[in-house]
């Protein structure tokens, strides 16, 4: 069983992406360990922006199931109606009238279920496309991309997590922002989470948000400050309080920010950037060695 590890912030911007590509640099130096990446941020996903010498193997649709109503066997009695937890179907009987939703129903079959006279049936609708990367040594990225208008987007992770074969060491998952549904499926399952976080209110109080979510999980956490030297020490305040471990202190740098705005981050990394990142792969790779006994 690969250990899997999740990053995420509270926030876009706060340099998620940039350390998650930066820990598959990392880890991939190590031979001996079998690293895999996944860009679950699937609205839209950009980890493969920073390696363009990866080529994609091959792009898998991902389908969801949504019902069909025959209006010739429908009898109009608002069972399906009643038993959709979204909304998704309206029935109004004196009309004959029947219609689902596709941007509402999650594919869930309850109405399938509900149904007592054969009159709703599943069809495949796309929500997006698994993408397969090949990278160097024998590692890869696995890709979630939603296709654009879909509201699928928790639906998507979960079906892009199923695809990533289990014959990896360790797995990183690059999470969306934020603390809604989809953050928690990724996080769903993981042995660790990394909360990337910037020294500056909104920093903190989008921590907090986080901290509360993984509390309520129970899944165990540290925490990587980014940008270190910004802002204000509000933000250790809070960690010192909570009792949280911080793995990295990534300092602020302008030409490692542009480095990164180009795509190309190893260009603009400093020997104290290094450093920091390297405590960050020294810290999964630490906690690997822990799960395997």
């Amino acid at each position: 069983m690969p250990y899997s590890v999740s990053i995420i912030s509270g926030k876009g911007g706060t340099g998620k992406t940039t350390v998650s590509v930066s820990l598959y640099r990392m880890l991939t130096r190590h031979r001996d360990v079998h690293v895999h990446l996944a860009d679950c941020d699937v609205e839209e996903p950009n980890d493969l922006l920073f390696f363009p010498e990866f080529k994609t193997v091959k792009g898998e649709q991902v389908n969801k199931l949504v019902p069909v109503i025959d209006k010739d066997n429908c009898t109009y009695c608002r069972k399906c109606a009643e038993y959709c937890e979204f909304n998704a179907i309206v029935v109004i009987p004196p009309a004959e009238y029947a219609s689902v939703n596709n941007d509402l129903c999650h594919a869930c079959g309850a109405c399938l279920e509900a149904c007592e006279f054969n009159a709703i049936t599943e069809h495949p609708e796309p929500i997006g496309t698994v993408n397969f990367i090949a990278g160097r040594n024998g590692v890869g990225i696995t890709e979630g991309r939603l296709k654009i208008g879909s509201t699928m987007q928790t639906m998507m992770i979960r079906e892009t997590k199923k695809r990533i074969t289990e014959d990896h060491d360790i797995i990183i998952l690059d999470a969306p922002p934020g603390t809604s549904c989809p953050v928690v499926e990724t996080v769903a399952g993981t042995d660790f989470v990394i909360i990337v976080a910037e020294p500056t209110p909104f920093g903190l109080h989008d921590m907090m948000r986080i901290v509360e979510l993984l509390e309520e999980i129970g899944i165990p956490f540290g925490v990587v400050i980014n940008k270190a030297g910004m802002g204000d020490r509000k933000i250790y305040g809070y960690i010192g309080q909570k009792k949280i471990k911080t793995i990295s202190e990534i300092p602020y740098d302008r030409n490692f920010a542009a480095a990164i705005a180009r795509g190309r981050p190893e260009e603009g990394i400093s020997i104290e950037i290094e450093e920091q990142l390297e405590k960050i792969a020294e810290d999964v790779l630490g906690r690997y060695n822990l799960s395997k006994g």
